[in-house]
């Protein structure tokens, strides 16, 4: 699925992949690794590596009945302008049905309320509830907030080596 994005002065498009089979579409130019680059470029220092950000779109377009989930990409014919991966949690009730694992927007282009239309893209496209991680410093935060996302828990993390 692609449909037309638009800013104030731009036509943009924004692409839904839930397939690997959608990466060969005519009209879309860009592999996995280069979605990963962006968002590894994009989230500064709130972002991972690269090869960690693949598995989580490995993740999102996994067939497997545990997994799944679907990328929106936004993007003009030369270069991506944002991106979201999301990943089901074949969960619900006590864990939400779908992480937001990554949102960025072009660094050129913040600050023009393309990341909070990513944001009810994809509100728009879950079927169920939405959780994220937001590091408290990041000022995407405040984003979050506005699109409607609430503290529900502080995330406490072992890390078993």
């Amino acid at each position: 699925m692609s449909t037309k994005f638009f800013s104030k002065s731009e036509v943009y498009v924004l692409k839904k992949i839930e397939k690997k089979e959608d990466f060969f579409d005519e009209d879309f130019n860009f592999s996995k690794r280069d979605i990963a680059e962006f968002l590894n470029e994009h989230l500064d220092k709130f972002g991972d590596p690269v090869e960690d950000i693949k598995k989580s779109i490995d993740y999102a377009l996994s067939s497997s009945s545990a997994k799944g989930g679907f990328l929106l990409v936004l993007h003009d014919e030369d270069e991506i302008l944002g991106s979201v991966i999301i990943n089901n949690t074949g969960m619900n009730g006590y864990i939400p049905e779908h992480i937001l694992v990554y949102i960025a927007v072009h660094s050129k282009l913040r600050g023009k309320g393309i990341g909070r239309k990513l944001i009810e893209e994809t509100k728009k496209i879950c079927d169920g509830n939405i959780a994220l991680h937001v590091e408290y410093d990041n000022p995407a935060k405040k984003l979050y907030e506005r699109s409607g996302f609430e503290s529900k828990y502080a995330e406490m993390r072992f890390e078993n080596e």
